[in-house]
């Protein structure tokens, strides 16, 4: 597949929204790892780590509707990390506001499960655009 001008720059656009996303989320999730207690600062990484991905799996659609690929897998994965992510993003805000001390401390298990099931998008991204490109 060979890129114009245009494909280019969404491309790059693409690549360098949806890694932030993992930076977002990242930070966001070993953060509250690390502290061992959901503060407000890690919800908002994971927010801002949603929206990042959000747009950047926008942008990455329209490439591959220009391109004409699709892979089923990644499509499948794609769409239950972003719910997943949304779903994280509104039980953290439900665990902060209301939740008990004890779920405030222990919210890093379903974290680090989304986190883990976030990636496996990522990684099959990844490897599908080396794929196309080696």
């Amino acid at each position: 597949m060979e890129l114009n001008q245009t494909d280019m720059h969404y491309l790059i656009a693409a690549i360098c929204v949806i890694s932030s996303a993992l930076v977002f989320y990242t930070v966001g999730v070993w953060g509250e790892r690390l502290q061992k207690k959901l503060k407000s600062w890690h919800i908002a990484f994971f927010l801002f780590g949603l929206v990042a991905d959000a747009v950047g799996t926008s942008l990455m659609e329209h490439l591959a509707e220009q391109a004409r690929l699709h892979d089923e897998l990644h499509a499948v994965t794609g769409i239950i990390a972003i719910l997943l992510m949304f779903v994280h993003v509104l039980w953290a805000i439900w665990t902060y506001v209301k939740g008990s001390p004890k779920a405030k401390r222990h919210f890093n298990r379903f974290s680090i499960a989304v986190w883990c099931i976030w990636l496996i998008p990522y990684f099959i991204g990844m490897y599908l655009g080396m794929r196309l490109h080696a």
